[in-house]
């Protein structure tokens, strides 16, 4: 061995002795001078493959002149030397005995503000070399921990990225190499860190995150806090790489921290956001890792929770179908942190960024999954997070909330989460968003089993029927939810909706009625029908027969204080029409309601809806409310005590609309056939003056349904009037000859031509000659209107009405044509005169 070191110190003496020259020429001024010999120098040492031993002693040797080429002014100098220095230290065995020389110098070269490497390239390879030194030279490099700190700290937000990242390795391994001494001034890298972490290049980033896991595991631990909110925001990074190195480090601290225990609430929530990445290694690793963590938990704390290991590995009744329960460690680690989660969620899930939110509503699920029934003790916090997050803009938050309120339902007992939520529904937190506890509602119903919430669902739908919960908001987003619930409840135990039945109709008759979207309207009659499916009844016109009464009933409890504004008045329309004949068999129950709302001191506007609806169902009276014959016993008392009051004029425009739409009303009875012409022609002395007055109307709508009205009076009841009766009303139709509107002049001249065919035999045509003179002089002058149709029908309807009195008739037509009026058509009426039979054209008396 003595011979064998004898040799080595010989060949370095050899080796030394014939670099003296090159050593000398490195105080040269010139610089390829020193160039070359740096080059020659690199050639005759790590180049030429000496042995180790001999490498050694040159390397002590070279040494503090190749760290004075550090500072050389020429960058190729500085390269060579650096490389020179890394290939030395890679192959002496005891490289350590360059630390007092070697770390100086590269702490002022790369972490002093004096004499700092320009080029980028250099800093790179002199923080590679860094490297390599705390590989290769580990626990020596323990007096050093200040120096080596500083280069760090400077490095790690270098301006060259690959700098950075290798600061980032240099740091790992320095922190696993001195870990008594690293943790002293590991404090002063996790500015610089947290710095690097938000860097434009993903690579970096990544770097970033794994050196502060090394930072943080050799620590002290007092610096968790504020690394934890920057590595947060990386689990939103674009770049899956930097989601995974997260979730590895952050799994590794819930391992390996010593400390741990005290920061599991704050650590658990960011390996479980990794649960549901988009990306699947994400998912498996993040699943990973915290199945590992839960089963060392587990493996601590044996003594604690042996208890619990029997029982609590049976998964509880009704869990959710398709989803693996978590391990025993996993589910205990969330429920002893459930207090210290649960307001960080509901801090976050308002977040102003919107991956925040999803994350955090992600995660809400995760830990309501864990936790199972123990989230009861929370379930107020828990339920105000969700009323929160149902408003949320973005509808993956949304969503994601709602898949945890279904869980929820799963785990908490109905009896719990009903006491809380049906008072919330009944008298919500916000009124901006009064639906968020109904949207919350429907979610938990929708998790909860059958079973369990058949005992419950007279009081879930008592509480839906109230006024102030299914009439007091319109909003298009809570009748909506509203009508979830009611669909939640008719999902469960088909054969016991009896005791329900009536109230989930009473609230889709609202839905229907306060609803504007047709696609709601529609939703909610298909929910009609389920409601009389699942009863086992054939259709929703059963469904109406078996609750026609009741709904009636709670409709007229409240009679007395409709308005126009009243939901009841749109639960009344939408209750008969959709029952269809049904209807008619509770007329007797109906007309005092209609009676009442329809009084002439009630809301106006009121009364124009309830008037327009039942026009609608009078005109189809045999399929409505005359289905049964019934309301024909009761149109005599509808129409004197209902719609003739409602014809009397008083002023105004509005008083006017009621009239129009008791009219429009008066005319439907009338061609509905719900009235017979004997009802009809008894009361026809307390309508007809109504009906005539109406042809003075402002409105010509209400004129045109006043003509009609005649016309239909005419039709069914005009032979049987009498003379005088008959008399009234001719007059009154000739004004409207006149009128503005050519539909009103249409109308009244077919009322006209209707007059002239209920002429009978009792009509004495001398005796009232002086109406038929003044008839027939009026319709004449019209022959000469400038609408030819108009012509056309008043020459038609003369014709007609020739045979009342064909000489009268015969002598104003003459007249007419001698004073060159309408000569043509004239003769037409004369020449259709002389073809009556000889003993009707008699000449009339003067």
């Amino acid at each position: 061995m003595a011979a064998m070191a004898a040799g080595d110190e010989h060949a370095a003496s050899e080796v030394l002795r014939g670099l003296a020259r090159h050593l000398n020429c490195l105080n040269e001024d010139n610089k390829a001078t020193r160039k070359r010999a740096l080059e020659l120098i690199k050639r005759e040492t790590v180049d030429k493959g000496h042995p180790s031993s001999v490498l050694q002693e040159v390397f002590s040797a070279l040494l503090k002149p190749l760290l004075k080429c550090l500072s050389d002014p020429m960058e190729r100098c500085r390269e060579t030397v650096i490389t020179m220095i890394t290939e030395f230290i890679r192959c002496v065995p005891k490289p350590e005995e360059s630390l007092p020389y070697l770390m100086p110098c590269l702490a002022q070269r790369l972490g002093g503000k004096e004499l700092p490497e320009p080029a980028e390239e250099l800093r790179l390879s002199a923080v590679e070399l860094l490297t390599l030194v705390v590989e290769v030279c580990g626990k020596h490099l323990a007096p050093y921990l200040t120096e080596v700190i500083n280069i760090l700290q400077i490095t790690i937000v270098d301006p060259f990225p690959d700098v950075q990242r290798e600061s980032c390795k240099c740091t790992i391994h320095f922190a696993k190499c001195v870990p008594e001494h690293f943790h002293m001034q590991a404090e002063s890298l996790v500015k610089p860190l947290m710095q690097t972490v938000s860097h434009q290049h993903s690579r970096v980033r990544v770097s970033a995150v794994e050196a502060t896991g090394a930072v943080i595991q050799h620590g002290t631990g007092k610096n968790m806090d504020d690394v934890l909110s920057h590595l947060a925001q990386r689990l939103f990074d674009d770049s899956p790489q930097v989601r995974k190195a997260v979730t590895v480090v952050v799994g590794d601290w819930l391992l390996h921290l010593r400390d741990r225990y005290s920061y599991f609430h704050k650590l658990i929530p960011l390996l479980l956001s990794g649960i549901d990445d988009e990306i699947p290694e994400i998912r498996l690793l993040s699943a990973d890792l915290w199945k590992q963590v839960g089963a060392q938990w587990e493996k601590e704390n044996e003594d604690e929770i042996k208890d619990k290991m029997d029982f609590l590995l049976t998964p509880p009744p009704f869990y959710p179908p398709g989803v693996e329960r978590p391990g025993l460690g996993c589910r205990e680690l969330v429920v002893r942190n459930l207090g210290r989660l649960v307001p960080a969620i509901t801090h976050d899930i308002t977040d102003w960024l919107v991956p925040t939110r999803v994350r955090t509503s992600q995660l809400l699920s995760v830990l309501l999954l864990h936790a199972e029934d123990h989230s009861t003790q929370h379930l107020q916090p828990l339920l105000a997070t969700l009323y929160t997050a149902c408003t949320d803009r973005e509808r993956d938050v949304v969503s994601n909330c709602l898949a945890a309120a279904k869980l929820l339902g799963t785990f908490v007992p109905p009896v719990v989460f009903l006491k809380l939520l049906l008072d919330h529904v009944t008298a919500p937190c916000s009124s901006s968003h009064p639906w968020a506890p109904l949207m919350v509602l429907a979610a938990v119903l929708g998790g909860c089993s059958q079973t369990l919430l058949k005992p419950h669902l007279e009081n879930i739908a008592n509480t839906l029927s109230q006024p102030d919960v299914c009439q007091e908001y319109h909003q298009a987003v809570y009748l909506e939810q509203l009508l979830a619930c009611v669909d939640v409840l008719l999902r469960p135990c088909e054969s016991d909706h009896g005791s329900v039945s009536l109230q989930l109709l009473q609230v889709l008759v609202t839905v229907q009625s306060l609803s504007t979207e047709p696609h709601l309207s529609e939703k909610a009659l298909e929910s009609v029908q389920l409601l009389s499916k699942v009863q086992g009844l054939d259709s929703a016109m059963e469904l109406y027969r078996q609750h026609m009464g009741q709904l009636l009933d709670w409709l007229s409890a409240s009679v007395n204080t409709w308005s126009s504004y009243s939901p009841q008045r749109l639960q009344l329309h939408i209750t008969v029409i959709q029952s269809g004949p049904v209807i008619g068999e509770f007329v007797s129950q109906l007309m005092p309601l209609l009676s009442s709302c329809l009084q002439p001191d009630r809301d106006p506007e009121m009364r124009m809806s309830i008037f327009t609806m039942l026009a609608k169902l009078l005109l189809d009276a045999t399929n409505t409310l005359d289905s049964q014959g019934h309301f024909r016993d009761e149109s005599e008392t509808f129409l004197c005590d209902v719609l003739l009051p409602n014809l009397v004029w008083r002023a105004g425009r509005i008083a006017g609309a009621v009239r129009t739409a008791a009219l429009s009303c008066l005319l439907a009875l009338l061609h509905g056939g719900a009235i017979t012409p004997g009802q009809l022609l008894c009361l026809e002395e307390r309508l007809s003056p109504r009906v005539l007055s109406a042809l003075d109307e402002d409105s010509q709508l209400g004129r045109l349904f006043a003509c009609r009205s005649l016309s239909a009076i005419l039709r069914l009841i005009g032979a049987r009037l009498h003379p005088e009766a008959l008399n009234k009303i001719y007059p009154m139709l000739l004004k409207r000859l006149d009128d503005s509107s050519e539909e009103v002049r249409g109308v009244a001249l077919q009322a006209l031509g209707l007059w002239l065919s209920s002429l009978t035999k009792d009509y004495n045509p001398e005796l009232c000659a002086a109406h038929l003179q003044l008839l027939f002089q009026q319709l004449l002058l019209h022959l000469d209107d400038p609408d030819g149709s108009v012509q056309d029908k008043v020459l038609e309807i003369l014709m007609k009405g020739s045979s009342a009195h064909p000489a009268l008739l015969r002598r104003e037509a003459e007249a007419v044509r001698d004073q060159q009026r309408s000569p043509l058509y004239c003769d037409q009426l004369l020449q259709h005169i002389s073809s009556l039979p000889t003993e009707a054209t008699a000449e009339c008396p003067e």
